[in-house]
């Protein structure tokens, strides 16, 4: 069950006591949000049947295509900054030829999942937050449950599958595209020439980077909708709650992208 009434819990006598309720019930919230989590993983061997192949269609749409420009103007111009910034510095060493390596690096290991995630994170898992708060609010989920429809197989599956598929091509795309602007910016204001800027980059292009990179953006795709889903059934009070549930999504993604992300760094480097 996704709709539960909320447990009662007496009022603590001291100090020592609340903290003891707070950190079972972050424990018991954080449970829930993986239950969340395994039960749309759990379900996706109905992901090929009709019904559910048409929403996954439909949320990839969502996903990926709608967030296409948003992610273009935010990967191109990442790929300017870096490699302006890298390049100035470089030029004090005469090495600016050496950006195209530099803005490589940054991109796989890092900024393309990062920027992906975060950008998926404010257009997409909030607007799922905020829908999946609306319907319960209204207690659609509730309905759901009542005619033996689980809203893990019927509302996160498809959002789940969708997400583990966009992310990755997104952070690959974010990759690519910004070696674009870091080629333009090396081409026009730090005098380096196409070649030269294509061949370190891809010179330094290993498959490990690509693969962690990749890994990256799976991880951060999987968190997005299930922190998403999980505030979203966990909003009460009316239209108040949806806007602090979606806020409380943004905010959570953000910081589980940037915890995770060093992590993941730290497990492979």
């Amino acid at each position: 069950m996704i709709v539960r009434e909320p447990v009662p819990r007496p009022e603590p006598r001291n100090a020592v006591q609340k903290l003891g309720q707070d950190f079972i019930g972050v424990i018991a919230e954080v449970g829930k949000a993986a239950m969340i989590c395994a039960g749309a993983f759990a379900n996706m061997r109905y992901a090929m049947t009709r019904r559910s192949r048409h929403e996954i269609v439909r949320q990839i749409h969502v996903c990926a295509v709608k967030s296409l420009p948003v992610v273009s103007v935010v990967a191109f111009f990442i790929g300017m900054i870096l490699a302006l910034q890298i390049g100035i510095e470089l030029r004090r060493y005469n090495q600016e030829s050496l950006i195209g390596s530099a803005v490589m690096a940054s991109m796989l290991r890092e900024m393309g999942p990062f920027m992906s995630g975060l950008v998926l994170a404010a257009c997409v898992g909030a607007a799922m937050a905020a829908q999946m708060g609306t319907m319960t609010v209204n207690e659609e989920i509730a309905a759901l449950e009542i005619m033996s429809i689980d809203p893990l197989r019927f509302l996160v599956m498809p959002r789940m599958v969708a997400m583990v598929v966009t992310v990755p091509l997104l952070s690959f795309y974010t990759c690519l595209l910004a070696l674009v602007g870091g080629a333009v910016v090396g081409y026009t204001q730090l005098s380096v020439p196409w070649g030269v800027y294509w061949t370190n980059a891809f010179d330094f292009a290993g498959l490990r980077a690509l693969y962690v990179g990749l890994f990256k953006a799976l991880v951060f795709g999987i968190v997005i909708v299930t922190v998403a889903c999980y505030e979203g059934f966990s909003t009460t009070r009316g239209a108040v709650g949806v806007g602090q549930a979606t806020r409380n999504s943004v905010i959570t993604n953000f910081l589980m992208i940037l915890i995770l992300g060093y992590f993941v760094t730290r497990l492979f480097y």
